[in-house]
Parts: C-alpha cells; structure tokens; sequence
C-alpha cells in the first residue's frame, strides 16, 4: 500500500469530520457532533475552513489548546492529521495519530497511520499489533455523513488490504508463520495481483515447519510471473531469482523439474490455487529397493564396492545371495586408504562414506607379517589384493584374506573397485 492511498485516507478525515460539526443552535439528530458554544464554534469552524496545510495546522492547534475537552476533538485531530500530510510532516502525522488513538482508541484512520509508519521502520510486533486493532475496528466503522456508499466500500477494503498486508508482514518478521499465512492470504484475495503480498506469503508457506509446498510454490510460481510483468525494470530483474528459488524448492520436494512448467502456467492464470491443485512429494526408495535396484542393473563384477556395501548390509536376502556368491572366495584388487595398520592385519575405508568417517570396512590379512619397509601409514591410499571371506552387514565390515600389497596396478587386474560413494 502506497503513500497516494494514505493521503486519500487523511484527505478524506480533512473533509468529513463531523461534517463540519453542527451549528451551537442547531440541536438536530444529525450525527454530527453539536457545539453548543458560538466561540468554540467559531474557533473550530475558522480553523477546518483554512485552505493553506500550514494555517489549518496553526489553527487546529490552537483549538485544541484551547479547548482541549471539545466534543469534535478527534474531528480535530483528524483534520490536523491530514494538514500535516499534506505539509509533508510525517513525524507530526504519526504524533498526532498516536495523540488521537489517545481519545479515540478504534479510530481507523489514526491506526492506519500507525501501520503504515510501523512497516516502514520496520517495527514489527507494533505494526502487528496496530494492523490487528485496526481490523477489528474496521469491522465497526459507520459510514460518515455526506460519504457515497461505493466510495465508503471502497475505502475499507483498501483500508483492510493495508491492515492484512502489515499484519501478516511483520508476523512474517516475527517468525509468526500461522498468522503471517493467515493475514497475508487475506492480502491477497483482497488484491490477487500485488507482489507485496504475493511473495511474502509464499514465504510465509515455505518456511513453516513442515512447509506448505502446495500453497508455497504455487504463489512463489505466481510471484515470478507477477515480478516479470511489472513495467518497473527492478522488480523485472528479480523475476528470475524468484523462480529459480521456486524452482529448486520444487526439485527438493518433488525430486526433479518435471511438472515445474505446469505450475508456472496455473500461477499465471489463477489467483489462486485451482480446485485439486497438488505437487506430489518425492519418496526415495529404501536401501533395499535401492540395493533390488543394483542387482537388477548390474552384474556383481561391474559394480563398486560401496555398491557391494550396499547390497551386502541393506539388501534382502535374495540380492546379498547374488552378490556374496560371485565375489567370496575370489581374489579381488582394491583400493583405499589405511585407517590402522599393523604387521599383521590392515583395517581399510573402501567407500567413500567411510573414507569420510574415518571408518574401516575392510579387515585385510596379509599371507605373511608385513615388513616394517613395506609399513603402508596411516591415511595412506592403498593398492591392495585380497580374497573376501566374511562379512557381517551392521556395522560393514568385510574380512579378507590372502592379502597383499601391490605396489603398481597389474596390466590386467582381476577386479578393482573404485573408490565410491554408497547409494543413499
């Protein structure tokens, strides 16, 4: 919401109050208020009717100095309000605002102040709570006398955007997810096409603990296009980085691009969320479908010795047997990094998740004692070849014997594993 709304606002408070108060004689059932006191009349009447910001402002304070109890005090106030905005004076717009929620604790008009001056100083639980107070009391407000009926509708809807978009901005702020979701949203159903609103309550939904994807990336979607439509060239530029924050929250949800486009075309021609619209969350397989996976795809020969770790520790029954059968027994050439050595028994990292640990998975035994020359130290890569005899799945550790160290590749190795991640 804009300066141009707020001087409406307080333009209107200029012209409307009371409608210029009726006359002390004038003891009619007009709303207005009466005041019964020609001078006090006069006074106030002589002030309101000031064309010039500055001489209303001098004219408005000095009634209420003057008469401080006045039964148009918070028309008063709110006419100096509006003499002050259109001085340019904002510091004396928010004092006098704050002067008149003194008399007049749901007065719309001062809270919309309050609100809009808490955003822009970014006074977050004040504007919460000023945005709050100021729906509530909107939900009271009467139309004032000589007000068409559209025009009234107009500004409270205006008005209750305002109050929503600070609301559930500076919940937002405060890390008050439910409510920055709840006043936000009502932002945006009042004002569908307003990127103010519009991104902060994807926000709002991607954030939460556990995000709400479905409405998160469907407005972060509609963000994006909102930002390149605009006709002002910095909020263009931010279109793309608005997608593509969009986008790889999709991808980390949904577990790839495929149906981000689809998205992108709903959010450009929907306000909302179409009826049935949901994004369908990614469900990685299991470590035994994923190791069911392996042994479909692969011949043991042919797969790496995380591969191996995989299927051996995770996979049923079945795939450990297929596994296990081909390569027990069989003198295998490997590669990987020395965790402890000693004379008699080397434990060794063969994949790359316990290389990163710090873990052996391997216990290797050589034919005979290793010669303290041919010592391989600790966190060395090593070239080795062994004979698997055992395993056991959890913690991993294969055994294996016959071991020996190799100190170049032979032209034709049997089998050598390379260095891999284990499948997660």
């Amino acid at each position: 919401m804009n300066k141009t709304f707020l001087a409406v606002v307080l333009a209107l408070a200029a012209v409307l109050p009371g409608a210029a108060a009726a006359a002390p004689q004038a003891a009619s059932s007009s709303q207005a208020p009466v005041i019964k006191d020609p001078a006090e009349y006069n006074a106030y009447m002589g002030a309101i009717g000031q064309k010039d910001p500055n001489a209303k402002i001098s004219g408005l304070e000095a009634f209420l100095v003057q008469y401080p109890n006045s039964v148009v005090k918070v028309d008063a106030l709110e006419s100096l309000m509006a003499a002050y905005q259109q001085a340019g004076n904002m510091a004396k717009v928010v004092d006098t605002a704050n002067k008149l929620l003194a008399v007049a604790p749901n007065n719309v008009r001062a809270l919309v102040v309050l609100a809009y001056t808490d955003k822009a100083s970014q006074k977050w639980a004040d504007g919460l709570q000023h945005s709050q107070q100021g729906l509530e009391s909107l939900a009271k407000m009467t139309k004032p006398e000589g007000m068409a009926d559209a025009d009234f509708d107009k500004q409270k809807k205006q008005m209750s955007t305002l109050f929503n978009s600070v609301a559930g901005f500076s919940a937002l702020q405060l890390k008050n997810l439910p409510d920055a979701q709840k006043y936000l949203r009502a932002a945006v159903q009042e004002d569908p096409n307003n990127l103010d609103n519009v991104y902060p309550l994807a926000l709002s939904y991607l954030t939460a603990n556990p995000p709400d994807y479905d409405n998160g990336l469907f407005f972060i979607a509609r963000a994006s296009d909102l930002a390149a439509s605009s006709t002002q060239p910095t909020v263009q530029a931010q279109a793309k980085g608005i997608e593509a924050y969009g986008k790889g929250m999709y991808v980390k949800y949904h577990g790839s691009d495929q149906g981000w486009s689809d998205v992108m075309t709903a959010a450009k021609t929907a306000p909302e969320p179409p009826a049935g619209f949901t994004i369908t969350k990614y469900v990685p397989p299991t470590p035994a479908q994923q190791a069911a996976q392996i042994v479909k795809d692969k011949q043991p020969k042919d797969m790496s010795f995380a591969e191996w770790q995989l299927v051996l520790s995770a996979g049923e029954q079945a795939d450990k047997d297929v596994v296990w059968n081909a390569i027990k027994g069989k003198p295998l050439q490997m590669e990987g990094i020395v965790i402890k050595a000693s004379k008699d028994e080397l434990q060794i990292a063969g994949s790359q998740d316990d290389i990163d640990q710090n873990r052996a998975d391997i216990t290797l035994t050589p034919t005979g004692p290793i010669p303290p020359r041919l010592m391989p130290k600790e966190g060395a890569t090593l070239d080795f070849e062994g004979t698997p005899e055992s395993y056991t799945p959890d913690p991993f550790m294969m055994t294996m014997d016959k071991g020996a160290l190799l100190t170049k590749a032979p032209a034709a190795p049997a089998k050598k594993a390379p260095v891999h991640h284990r499948a997660h």
